[in-house]
């Protein structure tokens, strides 16, 4: 059951006949030698820990400690409720989540790095969405969450999920192939439909540049996983109905990894170039340390 690329999963997949949930989940046996039924507890109760963050962001009075993110989500939340959304009910309810997480994270709230703090609301949002819209189990979105970690398996040991060494782009970019290759399974989509959902997921973040203002995680961090929680649902669909990517998973996965290593170090998380270095950038970034002397 081992692999370390794309391809070598879908042979694994093809020759055992199994889902990539079920194929993570016994390489996952193998590397810990604990019993699956302890696996799914782990991966459940972080499933618990991503609904918590759901419901704080949006049914609470979150604020970040230095003010830049807060409320968004709620509003967010709260115009689908109230008025027809241009995007969709569940677009909307997805993204709206998906701040919701950042917005927790932010104000130093309990969440699951999936798989980073800055890209933590991708996964739950989408996932969380997409299993009240079709009736999903708790039990299945735990296998969800084992596919998308299959995903995240192949990311980090062939390129990076860090916006310090590869951008925003192997952050967000990274999350949304996770959860779009979640959903195609879930949806019953073959192996192959949820890498091409993936890949398609990455293609479309590609060059994202990592410039959180004042260097903290909030902004534009909040809306990145909006967009990135949209880049995934957007990506499953495509995948879902037979479209492909002309290039393969892999070759992305190292594509995105070539293209982080030509992004300056201004614009890797150093919060020296992009937004955090626009004259409002720098002036909220003033402002901040000056309320932190106080």
């Amino acid at each position: 059951m081992d692999f370390t690329t794309g391809k070598e999963l879908l042979e694994v997949c093809k020759v055992s006949n199994m889902s990539i949930s079920e194929v993570m989940l016994e390489k996952e046996v193998a590397l810990t030698e604990k019993s699956k039924v302890e696996i799914r507890s782990k991966v459940y109760e972080s499933l618990k820990i991503m609904k918590s963050a759901i419901h704080d962001g949006l049914q609470g009075e979150m604020k970040s400690n230095s003010g830049l993110i807060g409320g968004e989500a709620k509003k967010v939340f709260e115009r689908n409720e109230n008025n027809k959304s241009v995007c969709g009910s569940i677009m909307s309810i997805a993204i709206s989540r998906s701040m919701a997480v950042l917005e927790v994270n932010a104000a130093m709230g309990k969440i699951v790095a999936a798989p980073t703090a800055g890209s933590s609301g991708i996964i739950p949002g989408v996932l969380v969405t997409i299993g009240e819209a079709f009736e999903i189990s708790d039990e299945i979105l735990v296998e969800g969450l084992i596919a998308a970690s299959a995903i995240g398996l192949i990311i980090t040991r062939n390129a990076t999920v860090s916006g310090a060494s590869g951008g925003c782009q192997a952050e967000t970019g990274s999350a949304a192939a996770m959860a779009s290759a979640a959903i195609v399974e879930l949806m019953g989509g073959t192996p192959k439909a949820a890498l091409d959902a993936a890949a398609i997921c990455i293609k479309n973040m590609l060059g994202l540049v990592c410039d959180p203002i004042a260097g903290l995680v909030e902004a534009p961090c909040q809306k990145r996983n909006a967009i990135g929680a949209a880049n995934a649902l957007i990506s499953a669909e495509m995948a879902l109905a037979g479209v492909e990517s002309i290039i393969p998973f892999d070759e992305v996965v190292d594509t995105m990894y070539r293209v982080g290593k030509c992004i300056p170090v201004e614009l890797r998380e150093t919060a020296m170039g992009g937004l955090a270095a626009t004259p409002t950038g720098k002036k909220l970034m003033n402002d901040i340390l000056k309320n932190k002397q106080k």
